[in-house]
């Protein structure tokens, strides 16, 4: 029991410690490129920024204010462990960002400020969310809703900052620094899709054959990368068959289509986008 509440321990503590320095990360993008320049990120990010625009009180307070419903929330429908990292994570982003504030920005181009800044906030987000919190309330939102309705967080997201771009352009900003921002929220949001899912793309390949034995075995030979068989059962023949499954990088897809089409044309092969791959001693491509 011990060395078990240790290992908890020691895994929320290095939770923190990622959640810090992403926050610290975000504030950084955000500080020394994009509020400078008037330049928006979505979500409560961009409210906050708006607000401090309006009323002249610093950024950093309303990053709070603002989260503090949101995260209410999550706490009674999504629970304590998630509501706590974003919680930690909002305060540290706050506190970087009234220290940051004091700091001259490194450029005032709007463009090189859109690209540099989105980047740095994008892997400072993603990494927070990596470790299983958040540094923006809307999400929080988007996953309730996603839940209730045919609607992706992504699509919930993009509908929100719209309105948010809209409202800078109409209030605060210029229609200009609302495009900007538009390019900003994009890269940022590709940033944060590298830093979470991590820039290999694996694939998992699902064969059905007629000669499923001579296909598994020449990608064995081709690829040393490992595969199962799974035990299937055509509808109409009631014959068994044999279907074969792997998951293999990007560029190795380009060997399976060959091996396949060489040796069964006929064979139906579906391919998937699988984010995350772990466990088998898989990056030594030894067989699972």
């Amino acid at each position: 029991m011990a060395t078990i509440k240790k290992k908890r321990i020691l895994r929320e503590v290095r939770f923190l410690v990622m959640i810090t320095i992403g926050a610290m990360i975000a504030a950084a993008g955000l500080e020394f490129f994009l509020v400078p320049n008037d330049i928006l990120d979505g979500g409560v990010i961009g409210l906050s920024i708006i607000a401090s625009e309006l009323t002249g009180w610093t950024m950093s307070i309303f990053l709070i204010l603002l989260n503090l419903p949101f995260l209410y929330i999550g706490y009674r429908k999504i629970g304590m462990k998630f509501t706590m990292h974003t919680l930690y994570g909002v305060v540290v982003l706050s506190l970087s960002t009234a220290y940051l504030h004091h700091f001259e920005p490194v450029t005032d181009d709007l463009f090189l400020a859109t690209v540099i800044g989105a980047v740095i906030l994008g892997t400072g987000v993603g990494l927070v969310i990596r470790t299983g919190g958040a540094l923006d309330g809307t999400e929080i939102i988007a996953i309730l809703v996603s839940k209730k309705r045919p609607v992706s967080v992504g699509q919930f997201i993009m509908v929100v900052n719209v309105f948010i771009f809209i409202l800078a352009a109409l209030l605060v900003f210029s229609w200009e620094t609302a495009m900007y921002s538009i390019i900003t929220y994009y890269i940022a949001y590709k940033m944060i899709d590298i830093v979470v899912e991590g820039l290999e793309e694996w694939k998992s390949v699902t064969i059905i054959s007629e000669k499923p034995e001579e296909i598994a075995d020449s990608l064995l030979d081709q690829l040393g990368r490992g595969m199962t068989y799974i035990q299937g059962e055509g509808v109409f023949s009631k014959q068994p068959k044999k279907i074969i499954y792997t998951i293999v990088s990007r560029i190795e897809l380009s060997t399976v289509r060959s091996v396949v089409d060489e040796i069964d044309p006929n064979a139906l092969v579906a391919i998937e986008n699988t984010t995350d791959v772990r466990g088998s001693n898989f990056d030594t491509g030894s067989p699972h």
